[in-house]
């Protein structure tokens, strides 16, 4: 598959390739309770992800997107309701379970990048292969590959501090593919980039589910809502029905494709 943008590459196939998975919110709610009195952050929630679908969930501030994210990715738990990631019922699964979860199964991308600040490019990449367990040699070779498919090879050695946005974004990126994650959670992945950045940025993701990942993420950036697959809108917690959209309309009849298996990540 081509580049989406310049120095930037497919993604890298092999043994360890894996297919999206899933993701089903049944009947989820959640409060928060505070000094100024309950917060009902998600008020019943029922949202279907297919497996390989890269899904936009846009809403002002406070309208319960990081929230729902949270739940999804196990980092918090519902009050009530039901979520689910691929067969697995996580909102019942105990703290050893959500660990091995993130750990194996998950990518996550943040908006302030989440990078390590004494560690290189290289060794924040690496770092999450080494908490999962993978061999040196497969690590070094690991990290090279994922480097390389966000054009960051020449800047391997690099600390945070002397890499731009962009590239500290391309470095979460590739340290969210590093365990071949079948979903990747993103809260606003191009919220503190410029507009051209953030465009390099959502092109990388756009390859990622091209691959077959499912991705799910926070945005309230208009060209990402032009090219994900689908937009939910938000507001006070709902998730509003294509009438109620403001910030998202309704999205396009999308065009009948023939079925495809999708070529998930090496």
């Amino acid at each position: 598959m081509a580049a989406l943008v310049t120095g930037v590459t497919s993604m890298p196939r092999g043994s360890g390739e894996r297919s999206g998975l899933p993701i089903r919110v049944i009947g989820v709610s959640r409060a928060f309770r505070g000094g100024g009195g309950v917060v009902q952050a998600i008020d019943r929630v029922t949202l279907e992800v297919p497996a390989g679908e890269f899904l936009a969930l846009v809403g002002r501030s406070g309208s319960g997107k990081t929230t729902l994210l949270n739940l999804i990715a196990g980092l918090d738990r519902p009050d009530t309701g039901q979520v689910f990631v691929g067969e697995d019922e996580i909102s019942s699964f105990s703290e050893a379970q959500l660990t091995a979860l993130r750990r194996h199964t998950l990518g996550f991308v943040f908006q302030s990048f989440g990078l390590l600040p004494l560690l290189s490019a290289a060794e924040n990449v690496e770092l999450a292969l080494r908490i999962a367990g993978m061999g040196l040699r497969e690590r070094a070779e690991r990290t090279r590959e994922l480097l390389e498919v966000v054009g960051l090879t020449r800047r391997a050695n690099h600390r945070p501090y002397e890499l731009s946005g962009g590239e500290q974004q391309r470095v979460a990126v590739a340290r969210a593919l590093a365990n071949h994650p079948r979903v990747i959670i993103a809260d606003e992945p191009t919220g503190e980039l410029d507009s051209a950045t953030g465009a390099q940025i959502f092109a990388l993701l756009r390859n990622v589910a091209n691959e077959g990942v499912t991705i799910v993420t926070a945005t309230h950036d208009p060209f990402v809502m032009q090219q994900v697959d689908r937009v939910e809108e938000l507001s006070d917690g709902r998730l509003l029905a294509a009438s109620e959209r403001v910030l998202a309309p309704p999205p396009p009849p999308r065009p009948l494709q023939p079925p495809r298996r999708p070529t998930p990540l090496r």
